[in-house]
């Protein structure tokens, strides 16, 4: 994703200038002052101003910081953007070198609270058992698994070894065949998450020669074991060109699907009995299913769900029955089923209605029945809708403010229902449900080895409205000492994007801030799901400021009620959530005592105008198309963070990003910070952490990971005045 410069529209500027004054809303007075986070030195790096113009719809963009995205990507070898991302990494380690002991105390607080030999709960398939063990130190998992006849055990992938010498490392997908004797795998060691497939012989140990380089990383063993199904990405781009059936036999690759249109995305699975193959095509909006039986995917696909019926949809099976999510009648979606041998869409026969209140989000068959993920009140629940006419049930739990989630089930032939379990005081657990008697036995409970008492934090559920009268949920927790009279210091979350819900999840690095007199919040904006599908959709397209609304005051918000003050409020995003941050920055700077922004989408404008970005033709049903539309050019210009950066004050500011990233490419964080860095008018830090050898996803081992992110909350504590 990519940018343009604010003073680069050489038209009126009413169309960029309706939400850039935050001072219209948030007048400067209710800012109290604190001293800022200031420059480590008078030598931070500046970029070069090189004239760049495009004209778009009668307006003339210009860019002077186009020059950062190197013409050969995704190569990057152009000589003055390696020197300036390569000055700004030197400049951030500068202001790391200030601040080395706060960062390794909380790097030290962090792995304090991690098991260093950690173990997985087992799950068994095809008469094996399956765990993984991290050793000592490790930043790998070590997979294991035992057979179930004779006790013997294998470590079927030896992560350690392979990572051994990478910078990056990311085991994607894994697959074993059905007779247990093969194994097939994808690695990303570069973090451009283009992913090369190995097969290994389970039964030698040896790893075969041949390998499939530049696929998405899923893999998917056929019923007779003798091939894989796998996705074959373009070369020149990062986006599915086909779903491939390879057979390990004969070494012949058959092309099962392509997709012509650009817009739609390619992807496949299996049903959970292990009796189809479904594969995808869709949009946000749209979905485009086929199925074919997993004995023989090369025979011809037959059609369950076309584009043309213009709805989106999820699919599984059992007992002959297809069994379908779909909003075709209902925003939040129906619960369908048909049979397999004529799934006519004439023929979907209603087994749950769509709900206003009540959002079906994901489905899974097993043999006794269909189990749900919902939501209802922006809180996430498991029911089961057995196939007999017992009724549905909810998995119940004691809190009222949580988080749960399908665990790993790999067996449809199971009396037990595996769920993840936790709230933003209760550690993860890994709890088995016997659906027969709904006896919950919990298997595993997250271990906190420097200790953790629960009792000792408090975690809450408020309502915020919005300035269009809007209740928007928070999730909110803080430790027990916390005095909600205004004073303290506070970090707010929010992502608001794709219908992704943010949910109150445990973490152990969020208790180094409340311990030090922090309270953490999470804006659930619209733009997510969490209070159902239209929520979603009642912040993209033309809605899509909704969101960036609804964060703003969300912040209002938790002033008016004292659990903070106007200038005391840290906030952090990623990606679609750093675009959040962007345009939080720009509407309201002095509501902000300092902004993390991971790997952020904040040129959306200049993304979605060229079509050539693998991202950009998938992402115009979620943002608009400028290039067609003038309506969607408009409204994305309105908000764009990059084209909204004025001449004025803004707060200390961590800007992240990936060089192979292919979500967000290297050069938005870039061009925003040498943007930034020009038209802001203050001493405050800002920095770029530019990750050299890794992508969308940071660093990929566990300790590299909390060594991230000591060092962005080390920015935060040192903005609030906290050096220790």
């Amino acid at each position: 994703n990519q940018h343009t410069d604010a003073r680069s529209v050489s038209t009126s500027s009413t169309s960029i200038a309706k939400h850039s004054d935050p001072d219209m809303t948030y007048p400067t007075h209710l800012a109290k002052r604190f001293p800022r986070l200031p420059d480590i030195a008078a030598t931070a790096p500046v970029a070069r101003r090189i004239e760049h113009s495009e004209v778009h719809h009668g307006l003339t963009l210009t860019d002077p910081y186009h020059w950062l995205k190197d013409q050969g990507y995704p190569e990057v070898n152009d000589e003055p953007v390696l020197d300036y991302l390569n000055a700004e990494n030197d400049y951030y380690q500068t202001f790391l070198a200030s601040h080395k002991p706060l960062v390794e105390t909380l790097f030290a607080e962090y792995k304090g609270r991690v098991e260093p030999t950690d173990v997985s709960v087992p799950f068994t398939k095809h008469g094996y058992e399956y765990r993984y063990e991290y050793l000592a130190e490790g930043d790998y998992r070590t997979l294991i698994r035992k057979n179930l006849a004779n006790g013997g055990e294998q470590v079927y992938l030896d992560q350690p070894a392979l990572a051994k010498g990478q910078d990056y490392f990311v085991l994607g997908d894994y697959d074993i065949s059905p007779d247990n004797n093969h194994m097939a795998y994808s690695l990303d060691t570069k973090g451009d998450e283009r992913y090369t497939i190995y097969f290994k012989d389970l039964r030698t140990g040896k790893i075969s020669d041949v390998k499939f380089d530049n696929t998405s990383g899923d893999v998917l063993f056929v019923n007779n074991g003798q091939g894989i199904v796998y996705g074959q990405l373009h070369a020149d781009r990062w986006a599915t060109k086909s779903i491939n059936y390879y057979d390990t036999v004969t070494q012949q690759i058959t092309v099962l699907q392509t997709e012509a249109n650009d817009e739609f995305s390619l992807g496949f699975s299996s049903t959970s009995d292990e009796q189809f193959l479904l594969i995808y095509s869709g949009t946000n909006d749209v979905t485009e299913i086929s199925a074919v039986n997993l004995v023989d995917v090369t025979k011809p696909l037959f059609p369950l769900v076309s584009r043309e019926q213009g709805f989106n949809a999820q699919i599984d099976h059992a007992h002959g029955q297809f069994y379908i999510l779909t909003n075709d009648t209902h925003v939040n979606s129906r619960l369908a089923a048909v049979s397999s041998a004529q799934p006519d869409y004439a023929k979907w026969q209603t087994l749950l209605e769509g709900s206003d209140t009540q959002y079906l989000k994901s489905l899974q068959t097993f043999n006794f029945g269909v189990v749900l993920h919902l939501s209802r009140n922006a809180l996430e629940a498991i029911a089961v809708l057995p196939y007999d006419e017992h009724p549905m049930y909810d998995v119940d739990f004691a809190e009222t403010v949580y988080d749960v989630s399908l665990g790993t089930n790999p067996e449809f032939a199971t009396a037990t229902l595996r769920v993840n379990y936790e709230s933003m005081i209760t550690p993860m657990q890994v709890i088995d449900i016997d659906v027969a008697t709904q006896t919950q036995t919990i298997r595993k409970q997250q271990a906190i080895p420097s200790g953790y008492t629960p009792s000792d934090y408090v975690t809450e559920r408020i309502m915020a409205p919005a300035r269009d009268g809007t209740q928007i949920p928070i999730s909110i927790v803080y430790h027990k000492s916390f005095k909600p009279d205004g004073t303290a210091p506070l970090l707010l979350y929010a992502y608001g994007a794709y219908g992704v819900s943010m949910s109150p999840n445990f973490s152990t690095t969020r208790l180094s801030l409340l311990d030090r007199g922090f309270a953490f919040a999470i804006a659930h904006t619209r733009g997510g799901d969490e209070m159902g599908y239209q929520w979603y959709l009642d912040g993209k397209m033309e809605k899509r400021q909704n969101a960036f609304n609804d964060f703003v005051d969300v912040a209002q918000y938790l002033v008016d009620k004292q659990y903070t003050h106007a200038g005391n409020i840290s906030i952090m995003g990623a990606s679609a959530g750093g675009k959040m941050m962007g345009a939080a920055i720009t509407m309201a700077p002095n509501m902000w005592r300092s902004v993390i922004l991971d790997v952020p989408f904040v040129d959306v404008l200049n993304t979605m105008l060229d079509a050539s970005l693998p991202l950009t033709p998938p992402e115009w049903s979620e943002w608009g198309n400028p290039i067609r539309d003038k309506a969607a050019f408009e409204t994305i210009l309105s908000y764009s963070p990059y084209e909204q950066i004025q001449v004025r004050e803004y707060p200390p500011m961590m800007v992240t990003g990936g060089l192979n990233d292919p979500r967000v490419t290297y050069w938005e964080p870039a061009k925003w910070t040498a943007k930034m860095r020009h038209r802001k008018t203050d001493n405050n830090l800002l920095v770029m952490r530019m990750n050299m050898s890794a992508g969308h996803f940071a660093n990929s081992g566990r300790y590299g990971q909390l060594l991230d992110l000591a060092e962005e909350y080390a920015f935060i504590l040192v903005a609030h005045g906290i050096n220790q």
